[in-house]
């Protein structure tokens, strides 16, 4: 996950917990959105983005048995730089194992999903764009129904991850779904840049919005940053809270 400026969390008007339209959003159903026998796949920039994509999502696909594939494009060891705590080399390791343990709190099947991890370079994904595609495309097939990050959502390696993610899903043949993240994030005034016609409400119990909450939590490196250098959580306060609404929105 990567950082953006969030100087106005301190007020309410973001679009997550602001705008109007939120409310006026048509709730889509998980078989509409995955129907029977499709396999989902979940594209993400950084371990750790699926969770906070759609960690809801895939609570409910796992429990009705459709097969999952997770793709992680960084090991995310990039995003953190100037920390002296979280350093590349000991980011390498540990995000994956932090990923490991927020899939087993969302309770997913660990022994059977296929995970696979793209070893490309944080911060420089928009450079290696046609390379991302091409290595995205082997791995999806026709009938897939594809999740990842909004092609707008206001960083980088999101916007690169969510371009590659829709041209490799239409090479394959797949469906293909965009997730914003930070986007929700972006002041109220800048509401008219969501496409609102295309936004569907995935609707999610309390437990699965706990256990969501719960695997977020799972990312010890980016709950607390380094304030004595002047390093923000990559996880602020302002999207914990977020991770509690009782729904997930995807763009279709």
């Amino acid at each position: 996950m990567k950082p953006v400026s969030l100087s106005e969390t301190g007020l309410p008007g973001q679009i997550w917990n602001n705008a109007p339209q939120l409310d006026n959003i048509p709730v889509i159903g998980t078989q509409s959105l995955v129907p029977s026998g499709s396999r989902a796949v979940v594209i993400s920039a950084h371990p750790g983005d699926e969770v906070v994509m759609c960690g809801g999502l895939l609570q409910l696909l796992s429990t009705m048995g459709h097969p999952l594939q997770l793709i992680s494009v960084t090991d995310g060891s990039g995003t953190q730089p100037g920390t002296q705590q979280w350093s590349e080399k000991r980011l390498s390791v540990f995000r994956s194992q932090e990923s490991v343990e927020a899939l087993r709190r969302l309770g997913l099947p660990m022994h059977s999903l296929k995970w696979i991890r793209g070893g490309f370079t944080d911060n420089a994904l928009a450079e290696q764009e046609l390379e991302l595609t091409q290595f995205l495309a082997r791995y999806l097939r026709p009938g897939d129904v594809v999740f990842s990050t909004w092609c707008e959502d206001g960083t980088p390696d999101h916007d690169a991850v969510g371009r590659a993610s829709a041209n490799a899903a239409t090479i394959a043949g797949a469906t293909f779904n965009e997730v914003p993240v930070w986007a929700w994030h972006w002041p109220t005034r800048e509401h008219v840049l969501i496409p609102w016609h295309r936004a569907r409400k995935v609707r999610l119990d309390s437990w699965t919005v706990a256990r969501k909450s719960h695997a977020t939590h799972a990312y010890a490196s980016q709950l607390d940053g380094e304030p004595a250098l002047g390093i923000a959580p990559l996880l602020p306060k302002v999207l914990l809270e977020r991770m509690r609404l009782p729904y997930e929105i995807v763009f279709v």
